[in-house]
C-alpha cells in the first residue's frame, strides 16, 4: 500500500519572502555545485578543441593576479601585450561555461563577486545605483553568469555599471549564449542602443566554447512526467523519510511567481528538498514563461529535484517561444528541466 500523503503539504505559493540588498550581496558566490570548481576538475569534451582552448585562455587571464617574475635587462624595451579587462564566454547550453566562470572566480583574489545577470540588476533595485557602485567598487573580479540584455532599462543600467567598474580597475568575466554584439536582438530595438552595447563589448575578449550539452550526454533528452498515482506514492514516501517536500498545482505556481520579484525566487525555495508540481501544461504567455525560466534557474542552482505530472516540463514552451527572440533562454531552461525532473525517489542525504 502506498504511504498516505498528509492532508496539508507545504506549498510554494504560500511563500512570499522579502530580500535585502545585504542578502543579495551575501549570495554573490558560485552555486553549491560549483563550490569547488577548478580548471583541473573541468571535463572538456575531446571532440571540441575550443573547450581545451577556453581552459588555457582563462588560466592565462587568471595569471594576471599571480606575482610577476622580474624581467631581464633586454625586456625593458618590450611593451607589455595589452589585455582587455573582461573575458566573455560565448557558447551553447551545457558546455561548462558556468563551471569555468566559477573556476576563474576561485582563482581570483578578493574582494570578488559571482552572480547571475538578474542578481546584479536586482541588487541595483534593492540598493540603488550609487550604492551598488560603491558596494562593487574595489572588487578584483566580477563574474556575471547568463549575461542577457532583455530590455532597454537593463541595457542602460548594465552598460553604465560595467563602464564605471572597469574604469576603476575591476576585471569582469561573463557567460552567455549570445555574442555581446548581438545582445538584445529580437527582444527590443537594440539598434537604438548600439553605441552602448558596442562600448561595453569593447571591454571583452570573446572566447567561443562549442560542444554538446553535458546534461544530455548520459540521459535521454526529455523530462519525466509521472502519473498522478505514482506522484502521490512518491510524495508519501518522501514525507515518510523526512524530506521537506512542497506540493503545488503548476498553474498556481505560475500565478504566484507573478507576485514575487525574481530576485526573491531563491528564498521561495530555501530549505526545500524536493519540489512536486501537478498538472503541468503548455504555456502560451511569454511573461509567464520568462518568470518560470528565472525560477528554474534558481532551482537548478540549488540542485532541487522536481517531480511533476501532466505535460513533460521540457515541453511546456510553445512553438512561438522556441522560435522567438528569447528562444535561447527557453532552450537553456529545457536542458535544465531535463536534468532536474525525476520519476523515482531522489537520493537521500
Amino acid at each position: 500500500m502506498a504511504p498516505e500523503v498528509p492532508r496539508r503539504q507545504p506549498r510554494l505559493i504560500d511563500r512570499s519572502p522579502s530580500i535585502t540588498g545585504a542578502e543579495i550581496v551575501a549570495e554573490l558566490v558560485p552555486p553549491p555545485q560549483f563550490e569547488h570548481a577548478s580548471f583541473d576538475s573541468y571535463r572538456p569534451d575531446l571532440d571540441f578543441p575550443s573547450q581545451w582552448a577556453a581552459v588555457e585562455r582563462l588560466n592565462a587571464f587568471a595569471g594576471a593576479w599571480l606575482p610577476q617574475r622580474p624581467s631581464g635587462f633586454f625586456s625593458r624595451t618590450r611593451k607589455p601585450k595589452p589585455e582587455l579587462p573582461g573575458i566573455y564566454l560565448d557558447g551553447g547550453f551545457g558546455v561548462g561555461k558556468t563551471h569555468l566562470l566559477a573556476a576563474l572566480w576561485h582563482a581570483a583574489p578578493g574582494p570578488k563577486y559571482f552572480g547571475t545577470f538578474i542578481e546584479y540588476t536586482a541588487l541595483v533595485g534593492a540598493l540603488g545605483y550609487a550604492a551598488t557602485v560603491k558596494q562593487l567598487s574595489g572588487a578584483r573580479l566580477i563574474c556575471i553568469d547568463e549575461f542577457e540584455l532583455d530590455d532597454p532599462g537593463d541595457t542602460m543600467l548594465m552598460t553604465r555599471l560595467l563602464a564605471e567598474l572597469v574604469a576603476s580597475g575591476t576585471r569582469v568575466a561573463a557567460t552567455s549564449n549570445t555574442p555581446p554584439n548581438s545582445l538584445g536582438e529580437g527582444r527590443f530595438a537594440a539598434i537604438d542602443f548600439l553605441r552602448e552595447i558596442q562600448a561595453m563589448s569593447a571591454n571583452f575578449e570573446i572566447v567561443r566554447i562549442d560542444g554538446l550539452d553535458y546534461r544530455r550526454r548520459d540521459i535521454e533528452g526529455h523530462a519525466i512526467a509521472v502519473p498522478a498515482e505514482v506522484l502521490e506514492h512518491l510524495v508519501g514516501a518522501l514525507v515518510e523519510r523526512g524530506s521537506t517536500v512542497t506540493l503545488d498545482d503548476f498553474g498556481a505556481v505560475i500565478r504566484h511567481l507573478s507576485t514575487v520579484h525574481p530576485s526573491k525566487y531563491i528564498k521561495i525555495i530555501d530549505g526545500i528538498d524536493v519540489i512536486v508540481l501537478t498538472d503541468a501544461y503548455l504555456l502560451t504567455d511569454q511573461t509567464d514563461a520568462l518568470r518560470l525560466v528565472a525560477f528554474i534557474d534558481r532551482v537548478y542552482d540549488a540542485e532541487i529535484p522536481i517531480i511533476a505530472s501532466g505535460q513533460p516540463l521540457n515541453e511546456i514552451f510553445d512553438d512561438e517561444m522556441l522560435s522567438g527572440g528569447y528562444r535561447k533562454k527557453y532552450q537553456r531552461s529545457q536542458s535544465r528541466l531535463v536534468a532536474l525532473t525525476t520519476g523515482e525517489l531522489p537520493p537521500h542525504d
